[in-house]
């Protein structure tokens, strides 16, 4: 197979240009999108005895699978760290490791008064061992329930913190603000307000799909037709062109980037997201997951939403028929790898 960043581009191919390439795409377009829409729509989720989706899959597995605990914050004053299967924390003489499976719980306690902290290390330490041992519970549900068991449940913002990824804080809050509306310290409406920032400020970028799924499925990769279309993705390039085009793992990662603006012990509701990857139907969309008490129990409430669908839906002007897009949790959607 030859490596699409070796293949000729567009402008190499003799006669062919962008505006050609569209016009003579419509052919081949219409064979592609009838097979993938029935491989999309019918296929692949537990129908005519193919595949499975989010509803009948046991999830805990994926979900875990690349989920590693990493912190390292402030508290305080001091710097509290979780690093090979311990959480370590800055004594008189050095540094003190409580390891996760060691029942230190009593030392965390201890520390935790002596250096007033005001019982976050001790919540740390007993959240991160117990999701480190596979002993909390992962309650699955809709966005609205979700975010609705959050709010009535005791947070354990910290434990939330470790599970966030390479997007954490990683864009300015500021931002997030102008471009949805809403600060990312309330999750709930940020959730929602998402729907209709992309919808504004940016489209499902059918034309570079085309070109794609030209490029994969007709000339097999002889040419580079998918990168000659590319261009920023950045919520700057969206606030300045309302006509940016975005595909799934775009929008997925800029959702992750806006929920993870700020920390959080700062939001209503803290929460950590996920990238949700179906590599059957060549799909990503978002997950989220907190970290709440119940009766003494930690539990993991999820949920997922799709961000692709909500802004292709409004697109096409299908939002009517098809609904609004958002919620994933569906047998409509499916996990292959989760990643964090």
């Amino acid at each position: 197979m030859t490596d699409e960043t070796s293949a000729p581009g567009l402008d190499e191919l003799p006669d062919v240009s962008r505006r050609r390439f569209l016009a003579g795409a419509g052919g081949t377009l219409t064979g592609i999108a009838a097979v993938r829409a029935v491989d999309n729509v019918l296929l692949g989720y537990g129908e005519l005895g193919h595949g499975t989706n989010l509803i009948e899959q046991e999830l805990r597995p994926l979900v875990t699978e690349h989920l590693e605990l990493e912190y390292d914050e402030r508290v305080a004053g001091t710097r509290l760290r979780l690093a090979d299967g311990a959480l370590v924390v800055p004594t008189a003489d050095g540094e003190r490791r409580l390891g996760l499976g060691d029942d230190e719980s009593g030392a965390a306690a201890d520390l935790d008064a002596d250096l007033g902290l005001s019982g976050r290390l001790e919540a740390l330490y007993a959240d991160a061992s117990e999701l480190s041992a596979g002993e909390d519970e992962m309650a699955l549900s809709q966005p609205e329930a979700f975010f609705e068991r959050v709010g009535a449940a005791e947070p354990r913002p910290d434990v939330v913190a470790a599970m966030r990824g390479q997007t954490d804080r990683a864009v300015d809050p500021d931002l997030v603000e102008r471009f949805a509306g809403v600060p990312p310290t309330r999750p709930a409406a940020l959730v929602d307000a998402l729907v209709g920032a992309f919808r504004e400020h940016a489209s499902y970028d059918v034309t570079r799909y085309v070109a794609g799924s030209i490029q994969d499925n007709v000339i097999f990769g002889a040419a580079n037709l998918r990168g000659q279309f590319d261009g920023p993705v950045t919520f700057e390039a969206m606030l300045e062109s309302d006509e940016t085009g975005l595909f799934c793992y775009e929008l997925t990662v800029r959702s992750m980037e806006a929920l993870h603006a700020v920390a959080p012990w700062a939001q209503r509701t803290p929460v950590a997201t996920a990238y949700v990857r179906d590599a059957r139907h060549k799909h990503v969309y978002t997950g989220l997951v907190s970290a709440i008490r119940e009766d003494g129990d930690l539990v993991l409430p999820m949920t997922f939403v799709d961000y692709t669908h909500s802004t292709l839906y409004d697109d096409l002007e299908v939002t009517p028929l098809m609904g609004r897009g958002l919620a994933a949790y569906d047998d409509r959607h499916r996990a292959t790898h989760v990643y964090w």
